[in-house]
């Protein structure tokens, strides 16, 4: 890669709104969320069910389910807009420039095909590669992705792996066509803690490897501090902040990203019990004026309940709290 390819974002969101018609009018799940992703980085987005995280991904993968639809803005890979393409062309960038990890390794992999026909079959669809090259290809990508023995285990079918073992196959078929970007939604959800660990290091070992961006989708903010280098916390369909991972973990700025933080078990203090945020996201059809959090805010007052903010340069990061406006503060 270049070096002016590297010094410019993978994936830029500007604006994105995702909408829902109905009967009952137009529900927004996504609204105004803009962030972008620098080649080799890990960038988190993290929020309680219902958030808008998995259906921000949905939407950069082009697989929006109808009446589902981006409403406005823009979603640019690699300098190309490609929120805007007919279904066949956007079907040729899904799987040579996006990859994708789902939760369950199952929905990705067919039970009835060997893993070496399911890679070979997406190796020589996007690359111009003879069968015999794309086997090989295969076998140094589960050998990379940490399958043993990848000569005779690429003529196996998906049951006759793990649970673990099937995810580094899924990971390898994302990579194998060495895409610019991965999108992985819950990626390390169905697995248990140490099998968690070990998809972990593998997928930022091969991303920093390929200098390929990820954009990882999770609830779990402990797999957030493991692997990424910033962090966007999502709440009802908005970014709230976002700034580098050490630095919103430490130093929290939004009310309801320090209730997430403090929510979380410390080995090392003793405390007698967790911070727990009140409340419950509300349903899309019931989604306050004013800044979303403000009926579980703890620090809400009379501006938070008539005008949304947005995000703001705070420190290292950008929060979109009143509690850190100028105007705020002077009065």
């Amino acid at each position: 890669m270049d070096a002016e390819l590297s010094n410019r974002p993978v994936l830029q969101v500007q604006g994105l709104r995702v909408e829902f018609p109905t009967r009952r009018g137009v529900l927004t799940a996504v609204d105004d969320v803009s962030f972008e992703i620098m080649p080799g980085e890990v960038l988190g987005l993290v929020g309680e069910s219902g958030a808008g995280k998995s259906l921000t991904g949905t939407a950069i993968f082009g697989l929006l389910e109808p009446p589902g639809r981006v409403a406005s803005g823009t979603i640019v890979l690699g300098g190309d807009r490609i929120d805007n393409l007919p279904h066949d062309r956007m079907r040729r960038i899904r799987g040579k420039k996006i990859g994708a990890v789902f939760q369950d390794p199952l929905t990705s992999l067919n039970p009835l095909y060997t893993i070496g026909r399911q890679l070979i079959e997406t190796i020589t669809t996007h690359m111009d590669m003879t069968l015999a090259e794309a086997r090989q290809h295969s076998i140094e990508l589960l050998a990379e992705v940490g399958i043993p023995a990848p000569e005779r285990r690429i003529d196996q079918y998906p049951h006759q792996f793990s649970g673990g073992m099937r995810q580094r196959v899924v990971i390898a078929l994302a990579l194998c066509t060495n895409p610019r970007l991965v999108v992985a939604d819950e990626p390390t959800t169905a697995l248990d803690v140490s099998i968690q660990a070990q998809i972990i290091r593998v997928l930022k070992r091969l991303c920093r490897d390929h200098k390929t961006a990820v954009l990882l989708i999770t609830h779990d903010m402990g797999v957030i501090a493991e692997t990424c280098d910033r962090v966007a916390v999502m709440y009802a369909g908005r970014i709230a902040e976002i700034g580098p991972v050490r630095e919103v973990i430490k130093n929290a700025k939004h009310p309801y990203t320090h209730g997430l933080m403090g929510s979380i078990p410390n080995i090392g203090h003793d405390i007698d019990e967790l911070t727990q945020i009140h409340g419950s996201m509300p349903r899309l059809t019931e989604i306050p004026p004013g800044c979303a959090f403000n009926p579980r805010c703890p620090h809400a007052f009379d501006r938070c309940f008539v005008e949304r903010p947005d995000l703001a340069q705070e420190d290292k990061s950008q929060v979109a709290c009143w509690l850190f406006d100028k105007e705020t503060a002077d009065a």
